[in-house]
């Protein structure tokens, strides 16, 4: 950074033949140019300006040296500006990780943000593996639960909650459980986490703990709500995924009142990682759509 400075310094000299009107272009004081100057000198061990009290010159090794270092400032300015273009509208590839199930959350407000930010690529993950997003070059997470990281800023996009649903066409075959403890004579199909293999506790208000009968598991909650659909038992679902499916009646809805609160979702990005405008636009658009709710 100082061989730039000094640099910097020796063509506004030598473009005005002035260390006070160099100064006053780069706003910093005389002597400050003119000790740049001095500097960049001691380290080319030449003399590149010739000084009376009244003026500075370029000797013919500054001249040498002018024409070349000129070219470099130019290209130095023109990129400073690019970068400034490109730092004040949102565009270039975001890349975002999300559960695997998130499609069905963010592909209906994604046309929205395309209008809004057409020169912003979105690059999903759509995957319930454990991302390592730094490591992994993303640029926005969207996760559930407690977040721990130092090296990650979050924003709370809102809570969501869980239904226990089964189809009709099962509950026409087994009666409707009337309690938690009706559960335990019903086919359950049951999330598995795919970093650790354990399966997703349903979050039921009992004095003691359920011992669920598995009728199927999977790390996929797209193929828990198929096989939910398709009458082989009763799930443990975030209610954004089954919304639609209870209006259009295909699922029912039991035992909501003894339900514990739902999830948390967040969005996070890193830390140490200026945020870029394509980063902050897609982060303020989550929370002004309420996407996750």
């Amino acid at each position: 950074m100082d061989n730039l400075n000094g640099l910097l310094a020796f063509v506004r000299a030598a473009q005005s033949q002035s260390f006070a009107a160099a100064a006053e272009r780069m706003n910093i004081s005389a002597s400050a140019v003119g000790k740049s100057v001095v500097r960049l000198e001691e380290k080319l061990n030449v003399r590149l300006f010739n000084r009376s009290t009244r003026r500075i010159s370029l000797t013919d090794e500054g001249q040498m040296f002018f024409e070349r270092c000129q070219n470099i400032v130019v290209q130095l300015e023109e990129a400073e500006q690019e970068l400034v273009r490109i730092s004040a509208v949102p565009r270039g590839k975001l890349r975002i990780t999300a559960p695997a199930i998130g499609y069905r959350m963010l592909l209906p407000h994604l046309s929205e943000f395309r209008q809004r930010y057409p020169e912003v690529e979105l690059d999903f993950d759509f995957s319930d593996r454990i991302v390592a997003v730094i490591d992994e070059g993303f640029d926005i997470a969207i996760r559930s639960g407690e977040l721990s990281s130092s090296q990650m800023m979050s924003r709370r996009l809102g809570p969501f909650r869980f239904s226990i649903v089964g189809s009709p066409e099962y509950f026409k075959q087994h009666p409707v459980p009337q309690t938690p403890e009706d559960l335990q004579h019903h086919a359950c199909l049951r999330y598995r986490f795919p970093g650790n293999g354990l399966w997703e506790t349903w979050g039921i208000n009992t004095p003691t703990p359920l011992e669920l009968p598995l009728a199927l598991s999977s790390n996929n909650l797209e193929s828990i709500l198929q096989a939910t659909l398709q009458g082989l038992g009763v799930a443990y679902l975030p209610e954004f995924i089954v919304r639609g499916y209870l209006a259009s009646r295909q699922l029912e809805s039991v035992l909501s009142s003894y339900l514990k609160e739902g999830g948390k979702f967040s969005v996070v990005w890193p830390s140490s990682r200026h945020m870029l405008p394509k980063v902050r636009v897609f982060i303020d658009f989550l929370t002004e759509k309420q996407v996750l709710g």
